[in-house]
């Protein structure tokens, strides 16, 4: 059962979502790509970065990013966060908040990636970037692969196992784990939850997903593994933490790719929310949130061996 707190950002979020069901019914002209990034909360309000979180710009290996240090961070733990939005939205604006206040929780320094987005740049441009980024903190800045880990919510989570797969397949060092948060790993659209949580989801629909989905993938198939995580080998992959709710349309994507990478011999902590949606530990205020936080700080300072708080 959602808490109180939860039950008053679901209602927000189910505002805005039939807001705009009655302005598509009306036959009201959709925003541009550029509105709608402008306009784009991926959750019922947006949490700023916290005052106390220093941010520097940074390139990495020529994509942009960004270095987000709360207080007491260790500079040899790194983070590297990967935003959410449907391969089309995202950015610090919408996702810093949750990922300083991961990085604060497990006390690592964050980098945040600033990949490339739809339908601009199509597949596989973000994996690109993201590979990239990857490449230039362990190889550029020497950063140890042990002390690092990767997180991602949404599309974001879908591009960390993409990431990881890519990197295992080209014999490159792998970050020692992994974090997903409603992870996006199946483009066909073929999980059962899209059909039967329809109701339920207070973000999505099946009709926007599919839209999104051909934004980004411009022609190229779905099962291709890099695009579709779920359909790549997952065999020799870092442990993986993921946390999804049942009141979300990817909540087969998260099931199945528990079981497939627990059937590679993958080590998998699933958490499944009653009533909770996409990505709800973005819900700052929330006791579902407060605790979903503490499970991965948890769970990324075993895998980096940063000390407890």
């Amino acid at each position: 059962m959602p808490s109180e707190q939860m039950e008053a950002a679901l209602a927000v979020m189910r505002a805005r979502q039939s807001t705009a069901a009655a302005s598509e019914a009306a036959g009201r002209p959709e925003p541009t790509v550029e509105q709608a990034r402008e306009e784009f909360v991926p959750g019922d309000v947006l949490h700023p970065v916290p005052a106390d979180v220093v941010i520097t710009a940074v390139d990495a290996g020529g994509v942009p990013a960004t270095w987000l240090d709360a207080p007491g961070a260790m500079p040899d733990r790194v983070l590297i966060f990967l935003h959410g939005g449907g391969f089309q939205f995202g950015s610090l604006r919408s996702d810093g908040e949750l990922a300083a206040r991961l990085g604060r929780a497990a006390g690592m320094r964050v980098l945040f990636v600033d990949y490339r987005l739809a339908p601009e740049h199509p597949f596989p441009a973000a994996l690109d970037d993201v590979r990239t980024a990857w490449r230039w903190l362990w190889r550029d800045r020497g950063c140890d692969p042990s002390g690092v880990a990767v997180a991602g919510d949404s599309a974001g989570g879908g591009l960390a196992v993409s990431l990881l797969a890519a990197a295992r397949d080209d014999g490159e060092p792998l970050p020692s784990g992994a974090v997903l948060m409603s992870p996006t790993v199946d483009l066909t659209g073929s999980g059962r939850s899209m059909r039967d949580r329809v109701a339920e989801d207070p973000v999505s629909t099946p009709q926007l997903l599919a839209r999104l989905a051909a934004d980004y993938l411009a022609g190229a198939d779905p099962r291709l593994p890099a695009a579709s995580p779920l359909f790549a080998s997952l065999a020799g992959l870092p442990p993986i933490h993921i946390e999804v709710g049942t009141a979300d349309l990817l909540l087969s994507d998260s099931e199945r790719l528990a079981e497939a990478a627990t059937a590679a011999g993958v080590e998998v902590e699933l958490v499944v929310g009653d009533g909770l949606p996409h990505v709800f530990p973005l819900l700052l205020g929330t006791p579902e949130a407060e605790a979903a936080t503490e499970r991965i700080a948890r769970f990324l300072r075993s895998r980096t061996g940063s000390p407890s708080r």
